[in-house]
């Protein structure tokens, strides 16, 4: 009997020790995790400018939140979550290629992945569709 080979993402028990070559053949399921990211993310991502990190982030978040690519702010960490598409994928992931539109800008949190998260050093590795 042949057991299943992919993660549930809600279970970090299921997830995968992560190796490198698994993202190749994955279909970007750690997209569909929620993404906090600071300010400085969002000055690189390019939702806001340099000069705005000097502002209160509750106006930031406040804004962002009304333009639905920030869908919580936490004040006493001063971070942000991105919003997600109804299927729970990032904004920025495109649903054909499952490959991040926003790649050299995106955020620490997704740069540090899996080395930081729900589970260091492993994945939710689901693989494509044949």
């Amino acid at each position: 009997m042949q057991t299943k080979s992919w993660a549930d993402p809600e279970k970090t028990t299921t997830w995968r020790k992560y190796v490198k070559k698994l993202c190749k053949s994955c279909r970007g399921t750690c997209c569909s995790l929620p993404v906090e990211v600071k300010g400085t993310d969002l000055v690189r991502i390019g939702l806001i400018d340099s000069f705005e990190l000097e502002d209160n982030p509750k106006f930031i978040a406040r804004r962002l939140m009304k333009e639905q690519v920030v869908e919580h702010y936490h004040g006493k960490t001063e971070t942000f979550t991105l919003a997600r598409m109804a299927n729970g994928d990032c904004l920025y992931l495109d649903s054909r290629s499952r490959r991040c539109n926003i790649y050299e800008q995106r955020p620490e949190t997704c740069r540090n992945h899996p080395h930081i998260g729900p589970r260091p050093g492993f994945c939710a590795y689901i693989p494509k569709s044949p």
